[in-house]
């Protein structure tokens, strides 16, 4: 087998985990909705653990220990997070202008924008590795694996809370997963050129990642809610952090 059927059969397979959120097509929608904010709960934490644990830290391993090279790290966080902001700011007003109404609230796109671009990078660190070598592919596209079911689960159940339709809302987190494979066959066919670049494409993810997490996803689960209901949301918001720093430690 080629390294490129390897990279696209890897990265396709990883995209399947995007239907995972099919489980919640079989459920009642009151049960769904009482598990909604959990997934919402649980998908900032993973955001946030995401950002934190992974991409700034494997983006300073990529520069080294200098710092300039580390606060150019942190600049292309905050750009990440500014583009985000100004793009939610876009899809906002287009949002309130456009002539028919739709109930779908803007973070979802932003949540579809995001997933699409944390995938294609994902597929363009799994050909890295591919190209390195066989072993190392296989270790990190297990890793990308492993992190993409809890986020892809949160992600959907984003979709809903957002205001798709459960079946639409499954097939646009599909799609979105798909770019994955995009990124699998770029970074094969450019692997020699996007080396340096990829490290600068992690911040700028981790950027968005926290801001959706802070200023979308989280002040959906402050809503006014039983005490009992806060500290749930809250110990899943944790538990999405721990899952990202456990797979950090063991991948």
């Amino acid at each position: 087998m080629t390294t490129l059927f390897l990279i696209i059969l890897s990265t396709f397979l990883i995209s399947l985990t995007s239907l995972v959120g099919a489980f919640a097509l079989f459920l009642k929608e009151k049960l769904l909705n009482k598990i909604l904010l959990i997934l919402v709960a649980f998908s900032a934490g993973a955001l946030i653990g995401g950002a934190f644990l992974h991409l700034i830290p494997e983006a300073i391993n990529g520069v080294g220990a200098k710092e300039p090279a580390i606060l150019k790290i942190f600049l292309y966080v905050i750009f990440g997070f500014c583009t985000f902001f100004i793009l939610e700011q876009f899809i906002n007003w287009h949002h309130h202008s456009a002539k028919t109404y739709s109930k779908v609230t803007p973070f979802s796109y932003l949540i579809l924008i995001s997933g699409s671009f944390h995938n294609f990078i994902d597929g363009l660190i799994i050909a890295g590795s591919f190209i390195i070598s066989i072993p190392t592919g296989i270790a990190a596209s297990l890793a990308v694996g492993i992190h993409e079911i809890p986020q892809e689960i949160g992600d959907f159940g984003v979709l809903v809370h957002g205001g798709f339709e459960k079946k639409k809302a499954l097939l646009l987190n599909f799609l979105s997963a798909l770019t994955l494979v995009l990124g699998g066959v770029v970074g094969f066919l450019l692997s020699q050129r996007l080396e340096g670049s990829i490290v600068f494409l992690l911040p700028f993810a981790a950027g968005n990642f926290i801001y959706i997490a802070s200023s979308d996803l989280i002040p959906e689960i402050k809503e006014k809610v039983s005490t009992k209901r806060s500290l749930i949301h809250f110990s899943v918001f944790l538990l999405g952090i721990g899952l990202m720093w456990l797979l950090r430690i063991y991948t």
